[in-house]
């Protein structure tokens, strides 16, 4: 056998580098998809401070309630101006839930099931039980608020597919890891080696160090991201059971969440003063009873449940975020149930999901876990956008011909990709913020033009990477982000004439917080474009100058001589 013949023979390499090839590809892809995934996950940590934001007519008038008592003085009051409220206009319903709560931005408000089966609603005045009328338009702007980027990271704003191609690519992040660690034998070793101003080898070193410092997270959060939806993922057994269709979920969610609710037994039971129950449960419970519901109101089968307020510092020391229940029978005064702060209803298999849902969505530990996971977050977001441009720059000095004649506008086409998918959707994000300043209040579904507008300016970058040069397109978006994230505070001034500087001084700390880390990240995108304009330049005059045929060097030697 030639020696040629021999070298094409030989088998591939190892496990090592069919695991490499895996992890390249695999990786490649989903990178953007998973970088966007990531990112839009990190902003949706902190979907309520971001909402609170955007509703900057409910946070200026949030914060006149801010003196007011912590403790309920009244409760019992408020819960009987609840029940005459209810009495009054829903007397049909089949469940009354009232919050009495006397808090910062709560007063007394009141829900009920609706015939259709969706929930109504009603905010009371606290000293008389009359409906308060708000004029939405007027108030409080139509938005998407956080809740935006919280949909995005799990369904793509595109329902049960998207929710699916989440998954897919959920999985193929953890095909990815696991092919990664095994690929990067020095994987430790790698962590603490970086070698700046290196090309390639600067955005490996990079790679590897952000993706071991969060490689448990990335594996927590993209297997328990998978184990919430774990239903939506395998129905079969659910099918199997309950059937298929709405009222096959309700009757599954039912017997799971609300075990023993009582059927109506057609004898007539006025509704008694509740607050003796809410004082019993306080006791049995431990914690401030936050809401109270009652089922088949002014029937003999009426049990009142009474729901816990979990408190800042109790989030801290548990991963489940289920509040104290206390559940009696009104007929009689019995307790039926009695579930603690932190413990579910369901057994094993519930407490197994609510401890996921909690570690996926930081529903534990407090601000501390929340900024942990925003840092985390961030990371991971790095480990995909480096892993992509590591992938063009590795190509970029030499590939196979893979495409054949098209291989360069393939891979043109992957740079576009790159810098629309990392660059464009930072400043889609930006720019959902601003759009939630420029539109006008009157607008009809506001709130969806908002996301209509971050779809846009994200095309609009996708478009702009596809024409102009990848590095310039580089140095332009990180520019732009720079500067949106730079003027929000501005912007913020001029629409609604709340400051940054007033905001801090009223204690509001979610809106001076947006504004805060939205100067963070245009430091940190200035700083790109700064340093990615610089080496262009450094590039270009490194440059060698073209080398001239021999016979006219010669006549310029002559001429010089």
């Amino acid at each position: 056998m030639s020696g040629a013949a021999a070298k094409q023979a030989k088998p591939p390499g190892g496990l090592r580098q069919s695991m490499a090839w895996l992890h390249t590809w695999s990786g490649l892809w989903l990178s953007w998809l998973l970088f966007a995934i990531f990112l839009t996950g990190t902003l949706a940590v902190f979907d309520d401070p971001i909402g609170h934001w955007m509703t900057p007519e409910h946070a200026i008038a949030e914060s006149a309630h801010q003196a007011a008592p912590a403790k309920v003085s009244d409760r019992g009051r408020r819960i009987e101006l609840g029940l005459a409220y209810m009495a009054r206009h829903h007397g049909d319903a089949g469940m009354w839930e009232l919050w009495p709560v006397q808090r910062p931005g709560n007063g007394l408000s009141a829900y009920w099931f609706q015939p259709n089966g969706q929930y109504g609603s009603a905010d009371l005045d606290p000293a008389t039980g009359a409906e308060l009328r708000h004029d939405a338009a007027a108030t409080v702007r139509a938005t998407e608020g956080g809740h935006h980027f919280v949909d995005f990271h799990y369904e793509l704003h595109a329902g049960k597919i998207g929710l699916w191609v989440v998954a897919i690519t959920t999985m193929v992040m953890l095909v990815a890891l696991v092919s990664g660690v095994i690929t990067h034998k020095r994987i430790f070793k790698d962590f603490f080696t970086f070698r700046p101003a290196k090309g390639q080898r600067s955005w490996l070193d990079a790679h590897n160090a952000v993706a071991v410092l969060t490689l448990p997270f990335q594996f927590m959060i993209a297997y328990t991201g998978i184990a919430f939806y774990s239903t939506q993922y395998v129905p079969a057994p659910v099918l199997a059971q309950y059937g298929a269709g709405p009222a096959a979920v309700k009757r599954y969610n039912a017997q799971l969440m609300e075990p023993g609710k009582p059927a109506r037994s057609g004898t007539a039971l006025a509704v008694p003063d509740l607050e003796p129950y809410a004082r019993r449960a306080e006791q049995s419970i431990g914690q401030e009873i936050r809401a109270i519901v009652l089922d088949n109101p002014g029937d003999a089968s009426m049990r009142v449940c009474m729901y816990g307020w979990n408190e800042e510092a109790e989030l801290r020391t548990r991963l489940s975020a289920s509040s104290g229940m206390a559940c009696y029978a009104v007929a009689s005064g019995a307790e039926l149930a009695v579930r603690q702060p932190g413990a579910v209803d369901g057994g094993a298999a519930v407490l197994t999901q609510h401890v996921m849902g909690g570690l996926h969505m930081a529903g534990f530990g407090g601000v501390g876990v929340r900024w942990l996971y925003f840092f985390c977050g961030l990371a991971g977001a790095a480990m995909m956008g480096t892993g992509a441009v590591l992938f063009m720059v590795k190509r970029r000095q030499r590939h196979g011909g893979e495409f054949g004649a098209a291989t360069e506008r393939v891979y043109r086409l992957i740079e576009g990709m790159n810098v629309a998918a990392i660059a464009g959707l930072g400043v889609a994000c930006i720019a959902f913020l601003w759009a939630n300043r420029l539109i006008p209040l009157g607008v009809e579904q506001r709130a969806g033009w908002e996301v209509r507008a971050f779809f846009a300016v994200w095309v609009l970058m996708l478009m702009h990477a596809l024409v102009r040069p990848a590095a310039r397109a580089w140095v332009e978006q990180l520019g732009l982000l720079a500067a949106l994230c730079l003027l929000l505070p501005l912007l913020n001034i001029v629409s609604t004439g709340d400051s940054m500087a007033a905001q801090i001084a009223r204690g509001d700390w979610e809106s001076a917080g947006v504004e805060l880390c939205s100067l963070a990240f245009a430091a940190l995108a200035g700083w790109g474009a700064f340093k990615l304009h610089t080496r262009k330049h450094q590039a270009a005059a490194a440059k060698p100058a073209p080398r001239q045929p021999a016979a006219q060097a010669a006549h310029t030697e002559g001429y010089r001589g």
